[in-house]
């Protein structure tokens, strides 16, 4: 049995956090280059807001991950949304929303879109973070796009049955084992009982064949191959157990840009929205975008379940998840989430 993954402690976290924020990422090596066009990396890329809304296009960098969800924004930006907004964007990579905070908070990136949580756990260590949009959304009710999977012979069949188990997430401290822990709560079991240990995706389902671990977290698209292997159970969707819909990603800039650059905030957000709202009608074009983005073939492009996306500021969601954070020990001081939110010149 693979053996769990050490606490973090306050004291780490607060450490780990400062060291984010002050290091100078080289993100420049994972960029994407720019699908409008613009020039050069993100350390060297800079933004002047007097340039939003005089007909010049204003130069911005902008964070994202590599997964499918990132494919609305892609898809604003190659369609010319972005631009119609006054913005040259060039889309950075990164590892994660931690890893994307660094280079919004030093300046080398404007925006990016990113975990909740990793902007909840700067704001709680006293980083000067804000939230400008929602972006991708777990699904309210019906087939969510991550779960929880174990083997058919295993005994487990729902969260109340993972206490005492070994529970594989891509990160520890993240929404996969909070939402796993309250989802277990709600169930009557011990989530302080769950021994959870980090893995990345696509190890996941093998390591749970060979019985390595116990059960496993996955989104798409190896959530879909989960589903296909009968010797697997879907043993549920933690995210619907704990709110119905649970913000996943959001879009954030820093203190400084929000207060120094409003127009650009601003300009940022109508465009996001229209990119989201664009996307969400036109499916096909969305999927046929996910064969290069994110190297997989044209079946599992058209089958894997896409995430909602919409750019609504989900105030008392997002206090909801940081209330847990304090209930599991993933953050240490009272927060009021709103304070934390841009809101759209003109609301």
């Amino acid at each position: 049995m693979t053996c769990p993954t050490a606490p973090v402690s306050p004291m780490l976290r607060r450490s780990v956090a400062a060291a984010l924020v002050a290091g100078t990422l080289a993100l420049a090596g994972c960029g994407s280059g720019s699908p409008s066009g613009a020039e050069g990396s993100a350390a060297d890329t800079s933004a002047d807001s007097a340039g939003v809304g005089s007909g010049e296009l204003t130069s911005i960098a902008v964070g994202t991950i590599a997964i499918a969800s990132s494919t609305e924004l892609r898809y604003g930006v190659a369609e010319g949304i972005f631009e119609d907004h006054g913005l040259d964007v060039e889309l950075i990579e990164g590892q994660g929303g931690a890893a994307l905070l660094p280079a919004v908070q030093n300046g080398s990136m404007q925006f990016a879109v990113g975990n909740p949580m990793s902007v909840l756990t700067a704001a709680d260590q006293g980083l000067p973070m804000k939230v400008v949009s929602g972006y991708s959304w777990s699904a309210a009710e019906g087939e969510d796009i991550n779960a929880v999977f174990a083997r058919k012979d295993s005994g487990i069949e729902g969260f109340d049955d993972l206490e005492g188990q070994t529970v594989s997430v891509n990160a520890v401290h993240t929404l996969g084992d909070l939402s796993i822990m309250e989802a277990t709560e709600r169930a009557g079991a011990d989530p302080e009982a769950i021994n959870f240990n980090e893995m990345p995706f696509p190890d996941m389902l093998a390591q749970l064949e060979q019985g390595n671990v116990d059960a496993v977290w996955l989104p798409e698209p190896f959530m879909g191959r989960a589903l296909a292997d009968p010797e697997n159970v879907l043993v549920g969707y933690p995210n619907q157990e704990v709110m119905d819909g649970m913000p996943l990603t959001i879009a954030f800039t820093s203190e400084s840009i929000a207060e120094e650059s409003p127009e650009l905030v601003t300009a940022f957000q109508e465009a996001l929205t229209e990119s989201a709202e664009r996307a969400a009608q036109d499916e096909e074009g969305v999927r046929a975008m996910l064969p290069e983005f994110l190297k997989m073939d044209e079946e599992t492009a058209q089958s894997i379940r896409l995430e909602p996306a919409h750019t609504d500021l989900p105030v008392e969601k997002m206090q909801a998840i940081y209330d847990l954070m304090l209930t599991y020990g993933m953050a240490e001081n009272p927060l009021d989430v709103e304070s934390l939110y841009v809101t759209p010149q003109g609301q």
